[in-house]
């Protein structure tokens, strides 16, 4: 038997106001913006709720809650690219948003009681916004971090440091950074803490 698997969305909340005030406004003037003195008596307003910023996969919203029940009182969807929210003229605490269902559009006005909220709100929206344009114009790829070169090693022979080479036919013969020293064979050339004695040049021929 088939199961079918329910993918559920996640929903991120960017955003949360206990308490704020919902307006009934007047239609905005041509060419002026909008002021909050203007919406009549803000002590009566037309509902109080708490609001939620809610980002998901498709975008992000403001939503307008009882603050008991959680139901919806209204949704504005937030695209930054043509803005739902307007700050008003004459205050940092109120705001405007833009409604839209099923293709109708209307004008709410919305305040908050402290400025640091009205603060907060501003934020979350802008933090939004920054990740969204990033999305849309994500920049080149940052390229991997280098690996800091290694300091270079330094092979020169110091003073009274020794190697061997073994030449054909030859036995081993140590260097040091002033030229060719004998080492120490089964004739005993050298002995401990003695000076070591120079090899004969290649064309001398050894006699017995």
């Amino acid at each position: 038997m088939p199961v079918d698997v329910v993918e559920e969305e996640i929903e991120s909340i960017l955003y949360i106001a206990r308490e704020v005030s919902v307006y009934k406004i007047p239609p905005l003037k041509v060419n002026e913006g909008h002021r909050a003195n203007e919406w009549g008596d803000l002590a009566q307003p037309l509902w109080k709720g708490r609001l939620r910023i809610i980002e998901r996969s498709t975008g992000a919203a403001l939503q307008f809650e009882d603050s008991q029940t959680g139901e919806l009182f209204a949704r504005a969807e937030y695209d930054p690219s043509r803005p739902s929210v307007d700050a008003v003229l004459d205050s940092s605490r109120y705001f405007v948003v833009r409604v839209e269902d099923g293709g109708r559009k209307a004008y709410i006005g919305m305040g908050f009681v402290e400025r640091s909220d009205s603060f907060d709100f501003n934020v979350a929206l802008q933090d939004y916004t920054k990740r969204y344009k990033a999305r849309l114009n994500p920049g080149p790829e940052q390229e991997s971090p280098q690996v800091p070169a290694e300091p270079k090693k330094d092979y020169s022979l110091k003073e009274g440091q020794t190697f061997s080479i073994a030449l054909p036919g030859r036995s081993k013969v140590s260097t040091t950074g002033a030229g060719l020293i004998g080492t120490s064979g089964s004739g005993g050339l050298s002995t401990g803490g003695g000076i070591p004695l120079l090899p004969p040049p290649p064309s001398v021929t050894k006699k017995y």
